[in-house]
């Protein structure tokens, strides 16, 4: 067995292997770049080389500085996680020219898969069914045109080294196809260095079921079962479950049995996934499933096969690479209950899912409750420059309902603040009633995003708290309101006016203090009732709500039930002043770098044309006119690093 190990990733996953090697005996090395050195998988491994700038081009892609670090630390082996190096062939053939152990299949293997087309052809080979699309090499757009018409609308565009939705565009409309196929061509390009497309079918009601495969150098495949993932929004998971609903024993076989053959025809070995295409249209049918893509290393929600099956995937990861037998007959594996994991990111679900960052000021998880994979702590920072990821919530029961409920307890019990995240979305997705009942799809999202993820009202009661907290009133029980109150009266009523902004927008209060602890806040024309209680309690005209308020760098932070708000002070001659740019604007929606600029000063524009292309997280955004105008300046270059709400492209204002 090895005695020391590196983990060529950062966050969750990197944490998550540490876990398991040290409890096997085994020391970790982690690898950090510059905007890592205080990172939670840094501190917790047993030692930490720096390898680059945050830019992960420079850091955790730099091959040469990987074995560097397992020179210097003589690290016997490396655990490469998920994204990252962990699918690069050429990353596994350097590993072992230098004598140092791959946790994962061999080069052959991962590059066998690497490219989309070529595994379709692959399988088709090996009897593994494929969607029907073109999966061939002839690239000319005009061409591509042609096979889409051919194959019929919708289609799907996929890039053909893409994964998590990546260089995937769904096009409707044979119009659409040239924008849709520049766009997917860029993204591929961007995330993994490949612009090369294949196109398929678009497959009108379906559902993603990935298997689970292992093999070792003893034994053949074997699969531990599926897990559904149909619950997506811009084609990356949200929510994962193990079993599928619906599922039945001879469709599972089959899953199973298929994704056997298709590992087995690359003589795979280690932790892999089958996913599968499934047209739900008429129920789970064995002659409705089609091959996708083999991911050649640990997914994301493996954490929902190891609820189900006790098995420790990543235990099995390094007892493989070690040359140990690890792997079971097949008749003697089976699972237990249900499982569900919820992925948690700082992202904005009613801002059609931008990623977010900021400083986590409150982090409380659901410990206890469910199993929680994080790789940050409370205080950390998400920057632009990774994956907007937060953490992984995990649960298991005895059945579907009870699993669910479980998921809806550990939602509940989850509180960050300091940035924009997802959990509010993924509470309303834990109710929906069809998720409920297992009738899922992957459009059940797209098709439910109004109801799921709605524009966000500013409840009264948030705004309430802020304004209380601007003027330094209590938070808490056992704060003296006399001393923070100023303007103190001794006949009277104490009075006074604050102005808070929200989302750029004003918003006048007055407060008036009728004892200790208790407030009238008058807004608008409403007054609403407010008193702090012993143990953090708070009333609001006789309801008692959960609340915490936060001062961070100038702003408030209001936690109320399951949202997280941000407010700040200002002065009311400025907010007078201010004049926005209104209509006549294009802004960053999120810190990012801009990929393409596709208008000049003087350009004639109409409402809904590109302007520029925006990327972050490798994730991309097209930027769109507001309105019909004239360009009066571009303030960008394709390659400059923007922040939120910088202006890109101005108009000329209207007369």
């Amino acid at each position: 067995m090895f005695k020391k190990i590196l983990i060529a990733n950062r966050g969750e996953i990197a944490c998550r292997v540490m876990q398991t090697a040290q409890r096997m005996g085994i020391r970790t090395v982690a690898v950090y770049s510059d905007a890592d050195a205080d990172a939670l998988h840094t501190a917790a491994a047993d030692e930490a080389v720096r390898i680059g700038p945050a830019a992960a081009a420079e850091s955790y892609l730099k091959i040469d500085a990987i074995i560097e670090a397992c020179k210097r630390t003589g690290a016997e082996a490396v655990h490469p996680g998920y994204g990252f190096l962990s699918e690069n062939p050429d990353f596994a053939e350097r590993l072992a020219q230098e004598g140092i152990v791959f946790i994962g299949p061999s080069a052959s293997a991962i590059r066998a898969m690497g490219h989309k087309d070529a595994a379709k052809r692959l399988m088709e080979d090996a009897g593994v069914p494929v969607v029907p699309g073109y999966h061939g090499e002839e690239q000319e757009p005009g061409f591509l045109a042609g096979e889409a018409a051919q194959i019929g609308f919708p289609v799907l565009i996929k890039a053909r080294a893409g994964g998590g939705g990546k260089g995937m565009r769904r096009v409707d409309l044979r119009e659409e196809f040239a924008e849709a196929l520049d766009s997917a061509k860029r993204e591929g390009e961007a995330s993994f260095g490949d612009g090369h497309v294949l196109v398929e079918k678009y497959v009108a009601r379906p559902r993603h079921i990935e298997v689970q495969v292992f093999a070792d150098k003893h034994n053949p495949p074997v699969y531990l079962f599926e897990r559904d993932c149909s619950l997506q929004r811009r084609h990356q998971k949200v929510i994962e479950e193990a079993p599928a609903p619906g599922m039945t024993a001879g469709m599972r076989a089959a899953m199973g049995e298929a994704a056997v053959r298709a590992a087995a025809a690359i003589g795979y070995e280690g932790a892999g996934t089958v996913e599968f295409l499934v047209d739900a249209s008429d129920g789970l049918r064995t002659d409705r499933f089609y091959f996708m893509e083999m991911n050649t290393r640990l997914q994301v929600e493996h954490p929902v096969t190891e609820a189900i099956t006790g098995v420790d995937l990543v235990e099995w990861q390094i007892r493989a690479a070690a040359g140990e037998k690890v792997v079971p007959a097949q008749d003697d594996l089976e699972f237990f209950g249900h499982a569900f994991e919820a992925r948690i990111y700082a992202e904005d679900a009613a801002n059609n899912f931008m990623p977010a960052t900021g400083r986590l000021e409150r982090l409380t998880m659901p410990e206890g409750l469910a199993r929680v994979d994080t790789g940050v702590r409370e205080g950390d920072t998400v920057t632009a420059h990774y994956d907007p990821m937060i953490a992984k919530v995990t649960v298991h029961g005895r059945t579907r309902e009870a699993a669910l409920a479980k998921l809806r307890t550990a939602l509940d019990a989850t509180r960050i603040a300091g940035t924009v995240t997802n959990v509010a979305f993924l509470r309303a997705l834990a109710v929906d009633a069809d998720f409920a009942a297992g009738d899922v799809d992957t459009g059940l999202i797209e098709r439910g995003i109004d109801r799921l993820a709605p524009v966000a009202v500013v409840p009264p009661e948030a705004v309430v708290l802020a304004a209380l907290t601007a003027m330094g009133l209590p938070g808490k029980a056992g704060d003296d309101p006399w001393d923070s109150l100023s303007g103190f009266r001794a006949w009277g009523v104490a009075q006074q006016a604050v102005t808070i902004m929200r989302n750029g927008e004003p918003v006048e209060a007055s407060v008036r203090v009728h004892g200790p602890g208790r407030y009238g806040v008058k807004i608008g024309d409403a007054v609403r009732d407010v008193m702090f209680g012993a143990e953090g309690r708070v009333e609001i005209d006789g309801r008692r709500i959960r609340a915490e308020t936060l001062w961070r760098d100038g702003d408030i932070l209001v936690m109320l039930d399951e949202r997280a708000l941000r407010f700040s002070t200002v002065d009311p001659l400025a907010v007078a002043a201010g004049a926005g740019p209104g209509g006549d604007a294009v802004t960053a929606p999120m810190p990012g770098v801009v990929r393409q600029v596709s208008a000049a000063a003087g350009d004639a524009v109409t409402a809904g044309q590109i302007l520029a292309v925006m990327e972050a997280m490798k994730m991309e955004q097209s930027l769109k006119a507001p309105r019909d105008g004239t360009v009066a300046e571009v303030l960008v270059a394709e390659g400059d690093q923007v922040a939120d709400g910088d202006v890109l492209v101005r108009l000329m204002a209207v007369e």
